[in-house]
């Protein structure tokens, strides 16, 4: 099959690659990972719907989810740049905060680099080795004529799906309250698209102390059912 060129601008191709990419059924294993939050549930910080509610909410607002839609769009931003992709793939892997993070956003991202070679592209020859997933989902949306916008979003609201679908199998909500979670939050996500897309790598910070704590905590939780 022929590489593509380093653009492939028609949208209606780029969203339906943006579905197949982001859909539970591409194969990145995240339902293996919890992000810390199987230890949230396990400490009891997070007891019911509405406490898994503010905790996603933070995330999105101050804490990892908005770092990795930082690192989603400077991927973007620098997918036709080889040397400034790999910087930003640098410092993503290295802003990891505990070794079962690191893990994650790097087994994630080189499952998504080698399942993304269904569609062939020259960007994928950079993402070679370690690709932070969040960096490696920008870079190739970009590759494809997809927008920052659109790839921020969408990859948003599947890791939310994701920790909703988390706290279904540890019993914390049903799968009816998890559905009107992800509706209920969707406001969230789409309300900070704009801004995200005018950030850069001065933008990214944490003020999710707690989160950050408890996914380093979970190295060493005696029982779990989770990966990270």
């Amino acid at each position: 099959m022929a590489e593509q060129s380093r653009s492939d601008a028609s949208p209606r191709r780029g969203l339906l690659r943006l579905l197949a990419w982001l859909s539970p059924a591409f194969p990145v294993g995240g339902f293996a990972y919890s992000g810390g939050l199987e230890s949230a549930i396990v400490e009891g910080h997070i007891a019911n719907r509405d406490d898994l509610s503010r905790w996603l909410r933070l995330l999105l607002a101050d804490g990892g989810l908005r770092n990795d839609a930082i690192l989603l769009v400077e991927g973007h931003r620098h997918s036709a740049d080889d040397a400034a992709l790999r910087e930003v793939l640098a410092l993503a892997s290295a802003l990891a905060g505990s070794a079962e993070r690191h893990a994650e956003i790097v087994r994630q991202g080189e499952a998504f680099v080698m399942a993304a070679r269904a569609w062939p592209h020259p960007v994928l020859e950079t993402l070679t080795g370690s690709a932070v997933y969040s960096v490696a989902v920008g870079a190739v949306a970009a590759a494809h004529g997809v927008s920052a916008g659109d790839a921020v979003a969408a990859f948003l609201q599947a890791q939310v799906s994701q920790l909703i679908s988390v706290a279904i199998r540890l019993s914390v909500i049903g799968q009816t309250q998890g559905v009107a979670l992800i509706a209920e939050i969707e406001a969230d996500i789409l309300g900070s698209i704009d801004a995200i897309e005018r950030m850069g790598i001065d933008d990214l910070g944490s003020a999710s102390i707690i989160a950050e704590t408890l996914s380093m905590r979970h190295e060493t939780q005696y029982s779990r059912l989770f990966q990270s």
